[in-house]
């Protein structure tokens, strides 16, 4: 069997259904996922561990190989004929090789078609200081990162620099120069791209995940340093954001940390994807925008108090998360047990909706 040409018809079904995953496991035939649902490619034969493992290595070259051979799991992107870009992540599960393809859209969305709230455009006029997009993985983060990002490079001329793992959208510069760099291929880790980024003279940074205390360190520093600093972490609203940050700092320094997070902050963008009552996903943000309050919070260590601030500076543009839930409840966009669900106060949001 020629395993590359099969991928790539398998490939090209993925697109076809317009699925966001398509997933390569032994004892299953590949599965590409459609709004939530995993669906069998019934038609393709059950995978051997040679068959996972033939699919995985021929879009491999043996550096990528010998990196997933020996560290058991490997994140790279794969342009696919110049029709799509696919996220891979290869990896081992009971001894056998996996692989998990995400699709990424070949068109990078406004915030407009994205449905995204309109306040997201106040951060892309920014020209210095620190936004950050957070939510769990798959729910649309480089999404909206792509949408900020391309919108600056539209309007400002500047220098945008951005350090990813792997590459995913990729922008095609227009008043902007965009120069995007993959951790494990053009850079060795996160930290020592940070370090060296300010002898690139950017204007602009997307740092793609602040996985570890260095990379969070000097994200901030370039934050504080006159640079528009975007970043994403794993967390599921803008106070845990912050408790995370602070958090990853020995406790000698958390102090010193929360101040200079307090100054250079600007905002929080938390989102998840929620099923929609006419089909597919939509996204819902809660917002906060770093104003005076919210930054003594910071500096008071009183990060629990955040979520009162954002639920009453709605003419500010903040969103709460239950306030973006009610009003899409309202317009008949989600049905109102999702609402429940996704709420972390089911008994406030039941008030809003009353």
């Amino acid at each position: 069997m020629d395993y590359f040409q099969n991928l790539k018809k398998i490939l090209d079904i993925a697109i076809k259904e317009q699925s966001s995953d398509l997933l390569i496991s032994v004892g299953h035939p590949p599965v590409i996922r459609i709004t939530g649902q995993l669906i069998p490619l019934i038609k393709e034969n059950k995978m051997t561990a040679q068959d996972t493992q033939n699919y995985a290595f021929s879009i491999m070259d043996e550096v990528k190989q010998q990196k997933l051979l020996k560290e058991r799991e490997i994140d790279f992107s794969y342009d696919f004929d110049g029709k799509a870009r696919f996220r891979v992540n290869v990896f081992f599960q009971q001894g056998y090789i996996s692989m998990a393809l995400r699709l990424i859209s070949p068109v990078i969305k406004t915030i407009e078609d994205l449905l995204l709230p309109a306040v997201l455009h106040e951060f892309t006029g920014k020209s210095q200081g620190l936004v950050l997009v957070t939510g769990a993985s798959g729910q649309g983060k480089s999404t909206t990162l792509a949408a900020m990002l391309d919108e600056i490079n539209h309007t400002k001329s500047v220098h945008i620099v951005t350090i990813e793992d792997p590459i995913e959208f990729v922008y095609k510069g227009d008043r902007a120069i965009i120069e995007q760099r993959e951790v494990g291929a053009d850079t060795n880790t996160f930290p020592s791209a940070l370090k060296a980024i300010f002898r690139q003279n950017p204007d602009v940074i997307m740092v793609g995940e602040m996985r570890d205390l260095e990379t969070i360190s000097t994200t901030i520093t370039s934050a504080e340093t006159g640079h528009l600093v975007f970043a994403t972490l794993h967390t599921n609203s803008a106070a845990q954001s912050i408790h995370r940050m602070i958090d990853v700092f020995p406790a000698d320094q958390q102090n010193q940390i929360r101040y200079q997070l307090a100054g250079s902050l600007l905002g929080v963008i938390s989102q998840r994807l929620i099923p929609r009552i006419s089909g597919g996903f939509i996204p819902v943000c809660e917002v906060m925008i770093c104003n005076n309050a919210i930054a003594n919070l910071i500096r008071e260590n009183k990060t629990h108090e955040i979520p009162a601030v954002i639920e009453t500076s709605l003419r500010e543009g903040m969103i709460s998360l239950n306030r973006a839930l009610s009003d899409l409840v309202r317009k008949k966009e989600i049905s109102l047990k999702n609402s429940i669900d996704y709420s972390f106060n089911p008994s406030d949001l039941k008030n809003l909706l009353r």
